[in-house]
């Protein structure tokens, strides 16, 4: 029997009127391990973000731009509506719940993998029906279900990390202090693995363990699976005083504390959390302070980004080179690019992973913005036509994420257009001289204004904050023209922030242009008007001159592509073959 049809005989049974999977696991994860894959697993579509409904009798999905191509084509033939996110007279998840839930009707979820500041909303907005925040029926279902994840932990040493542990939980408490708290609960994964400077392998390609915190003014609690720590780590966790307690503790822990002014993120916790301590316990909602700390980057980390993009730009160019050298006569597929990116990372130093799934898609497949190949939408390349390529590495020295579109052989005067209006937007973004205060969302229509010319958009963000070898996404910096509040990427912008700059044009079913940079925020001077910002490229890798018309590009523009490319040539030239510096020095000549 189907899945999702086994589902709603459970729902009918248990007089259930709708049930909500969300993509999550139990710390709001953006991306989550095998064992939370439930809405994978019921629907058999792979995006990372997505929201399944399910009623007695139908199922939806929600699921955003970046994904609706990807969708559309995996859920086809399957009795699921897929609801197109952003677009015009689809209802948001909240708005369709309040539309169809009536009075005395029952909504149930798992409590530990739902948003409290969501479920908060809505209760607020639909008085009237039961919630049952305790129905995880999946287990009745998924016969073979993956175990929890299971690595060990190690130490990113101060050399990297630029900060002691006590240094930072010192900071945060300080802000603790100011927000009248005297406990906080940490829940998000990259915030821990931020405060305590350790790292693990908990979730695929973003280097983290699942644990909980609980913090007060003179203790440190930390909940993970003992066996997750060897004598190394004990040694480093008692020397800095922290409480240890098994993972499967914690709620049970912080059910019986009381009296405590607790700062809790209630777009960072789940339900469950918050069902544990509201009653006996005054909760102060504010934003966790880890996450703009450990958003501004210090100066020992922001070195050691620099140097991660070199090596991640060798990888690069070395992987354009042998594309671009060995087209005309080549075997290669999206496959087998993906592979050899990879080899070309694992060569470099202090490399530790690939910091999300290499996304390597030819034609047609670019314009799905989070195209992922298998062997079976695999295709080969032949020498014409654009091949994207979206990809990162997790080095010690911290995190990258590059996109370089490749001209495989002659382009159309329409393609060379729209890769050249995508260069115009990256650089009318780097360019940016800005006040002081500014948000990401003031300055997007740089980026988007060309694109916008042509009567054209892309259904996304323009960028995302990075971490230090932790999530390749990270709030609360980005650029956006709208404010999306589950984003969260619509902070001030502040010096040793670092931003990807990624515009780009898709084109379903005939191809998709981006070019990915990443940027460091940085002081740009001061006037009696005040403090201005700007940025620092600190991606280096080619930008393919065989797609740009050079006739669409202004004198300043050609500027910044000269002074760019002969910076990729001097930082990078010095790590490669003979043959791969003439390659370069031509890719990288003056136009």
């Amino acid at each position: 029997m189907d899945k999702i049809k086994k589902l709603q005989q459970i729902l009918t049974l248990n007089q259930i009127d709708a049930y909500i999977i969300p993509t999550a696991d139990e710390h709001n994860s953006e991306y989550i391990s095998a064992y939370y894959k439930i809405r994978e697993y019921l629907t058999g579509f792979t995006g990372s973000a997505g929201t399944l409904i399910i009623t007695q009798n139908k199922a939806f999905l929600w699921t955003d731009g970046r994904y609706h191509i990807q969708a559309t084509k995996q859920l086809e033939g399957k009795p699921i509506t897929l609801m197109k996110q952003g677009l015009p007279n689809v209802p948001s998840i909240e708005e369709f719940l309040i539309e169809h839930l009536k009075k005395g009707n029952t909504l149930a979820f798992n409590g530990k993998t739902m948003d409290a500041s969501f479920l908060l909303n809505l209760k607020e907005k639909l008085p009237n029906i039961n919630i049952k925040a305790d129905a995880d029926f999946i287990h009745e279902i998924w016969e073979e279900r993956p175990e929890l994840p299971f690595s060990f932990l190690f130490k990113l040493e101060e050399f990297y990390a630029g900060k002691s542990f006590k240094e930072k939980v010192f900071e945060l408490r300080a802000e603790l202090l100011t927000a009248k708290a005297d406990a906080h609960i940490l829940s998000t994964l990259e915030d821990q693995a931020w405060l305590y400077n350790l790292r693990a392998d908990d979730i695929p390609h973003t280097p983290v363990f699942l644990a909980f915190t609980f913090i007060t003014d003179n203790e440190c609690h930390l909940f993970i699976q003992s066996k997750k720590i060897d004598k190394i780590i004990e040694k480093y966790l008692k020397e800095n005083e922290i409480i240890l307690h098994e993972y499967t503790e914690f709620y049970q822990y912080i059910s019986q504390v009381n009296d405590k002014h607790i700062l809790l993120d209630f777009k960072k916790i789940n339900y469950a959390i918050y069902l544990a301590v509201a009653e006996k316990n005054q909760l102060i909602c504010k934003q966790n302070p880890t996450l703009l700390l450990k958003a501004i980057k210090n100066k020992c980390e922001i070195e050691n980004i620099k140097h991660a993009h070199v090596k991640d730009g060798v990888a690069f160019t070395k992987l354009m080179y042998h594309v671009k050298s060995s087209i005309q006569d080549s075997t290669m597929n999206e496959l087998s690019v993906t592979s050899l990116l990879q080899k070309f990372r694992e060569q470099q130093e202090s490399f530790i992973d690939i910091s999300f799934d290499t996304i390597c898609a030819y034609k047609e497949h670019g314009a799905m913005m989070h195209y992922k190949a298998t062997e079976d939408s695999n295709v080969s390349l032949e020498p014409n036509d654009f091949l994207l390529i979206d990809s990162g590495g997790h080095y010690l020295d911290g995190t990258t994420d590059i996109t370089r579109t490749l001209a495989l052989g002659a382009l159309t005067d329409t393609q060379k257009l729209h890769f050249t209006t995508v260069l115009k937007s990256v650089i009318a973004l780097s360019e940016a001289v800005f006040l002081k205060g500014v948000k990401g969302i003031n300055l997007d229509i740089l980026a988007r204004g060309p694109i916008w010319k042509l009567l054209l958009d892309y259904k996304c963000g323009t960028g995302h904050g990075v971490g230090y070898l932790l999530s390749v996404h990270e709030a609360p910096n980005g650029f956006r023209w709208q404010v999306v509040p589950e984003r969260n990427d619509s902070a001030e912008l502040v010096p040793g922030m670092i931003t990807t700059n990624e515009p780009g044009i898709y084109l379903e079913n005939k191809y998709g242009i981006r070019i990915e940079n990443e940027m460091l925020c940085v002081t740009k001077g001061k006037s009696d008007f005040g403090d201005f910002l700007g940025f620092e490229t600190i991606t280096v890798a080619p930008i393919d001159l065989d797609a740009i018309d050079i006739a669409l590009l202004t004198k300043e523009e050609i500027r910044w592509l000269n002074q760019y490319h002969q910076k990729v040539y001097d930082t990078l030239s010095p790590y490669l073959d003979e043959e791969e510096q003439s390659w370069l020095k031509h890719y990288t000549r003056e136009i």
